[in-house]
């Protein structure tokens, strides 16, 4: 059978602010810039999850969209939207809120509830702003 890969996509928007709590909020200025600004900043996240497998012959399709759709919804959107992250989100808890580490943790949250519909995680891709997006492969 042929292997296929399906991307879902999601879309929400959060708040965060990259700092090192050891350094002066000079010093976290002049490494992150405006994104360490001490009063949070947001962004509209889009969120693209994909998944690969084999074609089912009898069904058509790999795996059910609508089980993907569920699970993303449930583990990740509900818990990143209208949130902050460095705050409010329990996966990124004690980590630096950098796009890179919100796609590590995303992986870490969605790669065995997505097994267990038959979906095995190929990519997460997080569009933070329309010139800034990061993939991760579980690498």
């Amino acid at each position: 059978m042929p292997v296929v890969y399906l991307t879902r996509r999601e879309r929400f928007s959060s708040a965060h602010r990259l700092f090192n709590p050891d350094l002066s909020d000079e010093q976290n200025l002049q490494i992150f810039g405006q994104c360490s600004h001490p009063n949070w900043h947001g962004h509209n996240y889009e969120l693209f999850v994909t998944v690969k497998g084999e074609v089912n012959a009898d069904l058509g399709y790999a795996v059910n969209a609508k089980d993907i759709s569920r699970i993303v919804h449930d583990m990740v959107v509900l818990k990143l939207d209208h949130k902050n992250i460095n705050m409010d989100v329990d996966f990124m808890r004690g980590k630096m809120a950098s796009t890179e580490n919100l796609a590590v943790s995303i992986w870490n949250e969605l790669q065995k509830p997505l097994a267990v519909v038959g979906a095995l995680l190929h990519c997460i891709r997080i569009v933070e702003t329309e010139n800034n997006s990061v993939e991760y492969y579980g690498e």
